[in-house]
């Protein structure tokens, strides 16, 4: 007896020492600062692009259709100076050959200052392209190819009575074009919805595109010449004797249905998310159109983005071990992410990380700066993010001290191998119950966005740590190809200071699955704490007396006494569940983010029922001062659903 009493006792201080110590891990804030840069009164920024400078100096495009030149930004007091103005909605810019190159809305401007007075005195239209004046009709780059000339993508429509249906209205909407300086364009590739991210990465084209209609998620694409990248609204320009893209409209249609259905009256039904249908994946539509371009990596909605922005590689000798990666900005949730990219039977895939949250408005653009530091433009404005400034531009500083994180993730032919930026605990690292990997996809279909669907969680068989201690080798039942791997080390701990990881998830897009050799079962670590009797031992109930069991009669009398009153839920009681299903990447309690407040939510009097239903096939037209549609979410069960709506509702 004694002997038992000693072990849990035991057992009792470590897992005292352990939850200690996971309380001590640094936060992404203790190795990369964000620092606000400052700005003269006056002008508001709302960042639509950046670049730096050969001298050190950035340029900076506006939405408000501004160029700024900022000279020594790094410094406490950058100077701010005026470079041109009177453009139309900026969303990009580049600096070539002593000319600053910017994308207008409807037209790729060069600026040049020839009486060298610091501002430009010549706007020069390199390439025009058609607008039909709908407010989505934004255009994004320019990004310079390695022949010198430039890249430009241009966001779709929406219809009219159709308001949520995309629509390419004028030609090379939804296109990706390649303009050269003479001012001859090529369309590029089609099917792209609304681009925000584009960059060029090493002589590669890439781009990233936000959740909507035939988009589940947000993710990162390479962009070759003549790739569909998956929206249909551009494919009734490939007709063009220029397109390189064959794939048309009809036949797309004739393959994937469109959902264009009308009511008695004649009127066109948004459509909605179906539960238990046969859907469609993208993969499962490779099959039919060859050009399908699958992303590289996805960007899970809710949880790395909604609104997935530029992605910017890491140059040598910047941000520590993550040297050679790419970040991707988001606007909506105001994060930057982490992708790790390898290659695999000759198709681009990976890993993707959140890196750092927390900056003061959504996230559009990035630069480096020459000291290291990473510039991120701001905006907003009708677009909605978590960070709740209009506009901003900040600094990303690391102070050289390694986070314990996962550096790298890579598919093997029976699992994955985890790079860790510094060794681990041999014990909690061989240790089972440190993993959990699940897979999941989304759908392909024309409604906006995508639950997660096919969710599947997925056997950890074993573990092999590297004798160094920077590699585990897991093995993993049922891989899926094609599927985003959820891969969480929870448990893992670092070997110094037994940290727990930073950010202990990762996601996986798994296009293939290596052939090569597994490991063999004698080399698996099995070990498993979740099965281990002394670390599960359950203490005996206390033995019952005539005095404890009066008072539970008197107990149980006491609540029959009562009338059944339902006690609606706490914040701290559902936000776990506000977590799981990443509602709090739009919402807040009190404020407004990139959806309404849950308070705003509650003065709507629906009911329980009604929100539930509204989680699971949200209605946006009933929110219409807000620019991006929440996604359908099914797979919110219904005794969740009604928790967070009996939370929502006792905010009235």
């Amino acid at each position: 007896m004694k002997h038992t009493f000693k072990m849990l006792a035991m057992l009792a201080l470590s897992f005292n020492y352990t939850f200690t110590q996971a309380q001590e891990t640094p936060k992404e804030e203790d190795f990369f600062k964000i620092m606000k840069v400052r700005m003269p009164e006056g002008p508001v920024l709302e960042v639509g692009g950046l670049v730096t400078l050969p001298n050190g100096d950035l340029g900076i495009s506006t939405r408000r259709g501004d160029v700024f030149i900022v000279e020594n930004p790094t410094s406490n007091r950058p100077y701010f100076r005026k470079f041109a103005t009177g453009l139309h909605e900026i969303l990009g810019i580049a600096y070539k050959d002593g000319a600053i190159y910017v994308a207008q809305r409807g037209e790729l401007t060069k600026l040049m200052d020839k009486n060298m007075d610091g501002k430009a005195d010549v706007y020069e239209t390199i390439y025009a392209w058609p607008l039909s004046g709908h407010y989505h009709e934004y255009s994004f780059g320019p990004k310079i190819a390695n022949d010198g000339s430039f890249f430009v993508t241009a966001n779709v429509a929406f219809g009219d009575e159709e308001w949520w249906r995309a629509e390419s209205r004028v030609p090379m909407r939804g296109w990706v074009m390649n303009i050269t300086e003479d001012g001859n364009m090529k369309p590029w590739a089609v099917g792209v919805r609304s681009p925000a991210g584009l960059n060029v990465i090493d002589g590669q084209l890439y781009y990233t595109e936000n959740q909507g209609d035939w988009v589940g998620s947000g993710g990162v694409w390479k962009v070759n010449k003549g790739d569909f990248m998956g929206h249909p609204a551009g494919l009734v320009w490939t007709k063009r004797p220029d397109s390189p893209v064959k794939l048309s409209s009809e036949f797309f249609f004739s393959k994937v249905d469109e959902r264009r259905i009308k009511n008695e009256n004649g009127r066109y039904i948004k459509p909605e998310n179906r539960v238990n249908e046969n859907f469609k994946t993208l993969f499962d539509m490779k099959k039919e159109f060859p050009e399908l371009r699958m992303p590289s990596v996805w960007l899970p909605y809710g949880i790395l983005g909604i609104s997935s922005s530029e992605p910017l590689k890491i140059p040598k000798g910047n941000f520590g071990p993550f040297e050679g990666q790419l970040l991707v900005g988001d606007q909506g949730m105001s994060i930057i992410s982490r992708v790790f990219l390898e290659e695999v039977n000759g198709e681009e895939q990976g890993a993707a990380f959140l890196f750092r949250s927390g900056f003061r408005s959504g996230v559009l653009r990035m630069a480096w700066g020459q000291d290291g530091s990473l510039f991120v433009g701001e905006t907003n404005r009708g677009w909605g993010s978590a960070g709740d400034a209009n506009e901003g531009l900040e600094r990303l500083v690391y102070n050289n001290k390694t986070p314990f994180e996962m550096k790298a993730v890579r598919a093997m032919p029976d699992g994955f191998e985890i790079e860790f930026t510094s060794p681990v605990d041999l014990k909690s690292a061989n240790d089972l119950a440190s993993y959990n990997v699940e897979s999941f996809i989304y759908k392909y279909h024309p409604v906006y966005g995508s639950p997660p669907v096919n969710t599947e969680t997925l056997k950890v068989k074993g573990v092999k740590v590297s004798a160094d201690g920077l590699k585990a080798r897991i093995v993993v039942d049922n891989l899926r190809k094609y599927y985003i791997h959820t891969i969480k080390v929870d448990g893992v701990r670092e070997k110094q200071n037994f940290y727990s990881v930073v950010h202990p998830v990762a996601y996986y897009t798994l296009n293939n699955i290596p052939v090569g050799e597994k490991l063999a079962a004698s080399e698996w670590s099995t070990r498993n704490s979740n099965n281990d009797p002394v670390a599960n031992v359950t203490p005996a109930p206390a033995k019952k007396t005539a005095t404890s069991t009066k008072n539970a009669v008197t107990s149980v009398k006491k609540v029959t006494d009562v009338k059944a009153v339902t006690k609606a839920p706490t914040y701290a009681e559902v936000k776990g569940l506000l977590a799981n299903y990443t509602c709090m990447a739009c919402h807040n309690p009190t404020k407004r983010q990139i959806g309404p407040s849950f308070t705003d939510v509650a003065k709507r009097n629906y009911s329980n029922e009604k929100i539930l239903q509204l989680i699971h096939n949200p209605k946006p037209e009933n929110w219409p001062g807000y620019s991006t549609e929440m996604p359908p979410m099914p797979q919110v069960t219904k005794a969740d659903g009604l928790k967070i709506a009996a939370y929502i509702n006792s905010l009235k």
